[in-house]
């Protein structure tokens, strides 16, 4: 096989969610305070080098010189390693997300963008508001799409992480075909800590197996092309099992319900005529035998329930998350009652009020001309 050597072009001014771990902690402390660069001939990366380039044809001296410019970075262990904070209560996590500038830019977009989001709703059935709300919960539209250079990121993970390094040694392998593939310097895109990139926040291999040129122009661009965003996060649930016109979640009512056995696993375990067989109170014009799952929200007061059906599975495929799930649908919610000027409804919680400093966007990465 003839060795393949990096695309190079110049660039302007892309979920992991990973567990504390002692392992890390100790190595945190025991490496500089400050980044410095990776050895190429360090045994473990020489290995790395050796095998992704037979299997992808890969030339052996320009990953070489790659290497020698990539660094390591104690923030990114830091980052990783740090103990989990309490689990937040859903009437804590959710207002989070359901801030009222979040939710005018969202429509705000959708003015701007919307025949890309029309087009991406088509081609994936999955609603516009729906792809609102992913891009907003990830990344605000754009504004916190992470400052580390993806290839630094992942190769810290992959090489000075041990708890997960066969993970990011597999991502960190993606990446240098996605960089080849797309014609980019894989030494230019940011992300965040765990080298998720662009706007929809896709790993490597996410990006490489759903990421979608919904313009049509040669290029999948997470980063700056709302086209190749909508497209891609539409087809991201597509393929993961999204049903075009069916509900995402439904009120319910479980005070008077035999919630005895029921798992509270992220999966559809149960269907609208068992979950009703329970007790279960709820609204859907889902038949009975429709796969289901009860969803139970924790508060201050108890437990919110909802009812999950298949598109509800579908987004925690993108996060495994109920609250993370159910605060999108709370999101594409509220943006589709903006968009109508009818008044953002009481029920299901509070809409926190805008900041009154909005945070600045942060430096991105492009491919093309930055735009709205």
């Amino acid at each position: 096989m003839t060795p393949i050597r990096f695309a190079r072009r110049a660039a302007g001014p892309f979920r992991c969610i990973a567990q504390s771990c002692a392992v890390a902690l100790a190595l945190c402390h025991a490496l500089p305070a400050h980044a410095q660069t990776f050895d190429p001939a360090r045994a473990d990366i020489d290995a790395f080098i050796a095998g992704v380039g037979k299997k992808h044809g890969f030339d052996a001296e320009s990953l070489v010189a790659l290497f020698a410019q990539v660094e390591s970075k104690p923030a990114i262990l830091q980052a990783i390693a740090k103990p989990a904070e309490r689990t937040l209560a859903w009437d804590e996590y959710r207002p989070k997300f359901l801030i009222e500038r979040r939710i005018a830019r969202g429509a705000e977009v959708h003015g701007l963008k919307q025949a890309e989001l029309e087009r991406s709703q088509a081609a994936s059935g999955v609603p516009v508001d729906i792809l609102l709300g992913i891009v907003g919960v990830e990344t605000f539209y754009g504004e916190n799409i992470g400052k580390y250079r993806v290839i630094d990121a992942l190769s810290t993970l992959a090489f000075d992480y041990p708890p997960r390094q066969a993970f990011f040694r597999g991502e960190l392998e993606q990446y240098l075909v996605m960089a080849r593939e797309e014609g980019l310097d894989p030494l230019a895109p940011v992300g965040s800590y765990a080298g998720a990139m662009g706007l929809p926040q896709f790993m490597p291999s996410s990006f490489r197996n759903f990421a979608v040129d919904g313009d049509a122009d040669g290029k999948r661009d997470l980063w700056n092309d709302w086209a190749d965003v909508f497209s891609s996060v539409g087809n991201y649930l597509k393929v993961h099992g999204w049903r075009a016109g069916e509900p995402v979640l439904a009120a319910a009512d479980a005070s008077n319900a035999n919630l005895a056995g029921l798992s509270d696993k992220l999966a559809l375990t149960e269907t609208v005529g068992s979950l009703r067989a329970r007790g279960v109170k709820f609204e859907t014009s889902l038949p009975a035998n429709a796969p289901a799952m009860l969803v139970a929200l924790k508060v201050a007061a108890g437990t919110e329930y909802r009812v999950g059906f298949t598109n509800f599975y579908a987004i925690t495929r993108y996060n495994r998350s109920h609250m993370y799930a159910s605060a999108v649908s709370d999101l594409a919610d509220a943006i589709g009652t903006a968009r109508s000027g009818m008044p953002l409804p009481v029920g299901g919680g509070p809409v926190a009020p805008a900041p009154t400093k909005p945070p600045a966007p942060s430096s991105g990465w492009s491919t093309t001309t930055s735009g709205t």
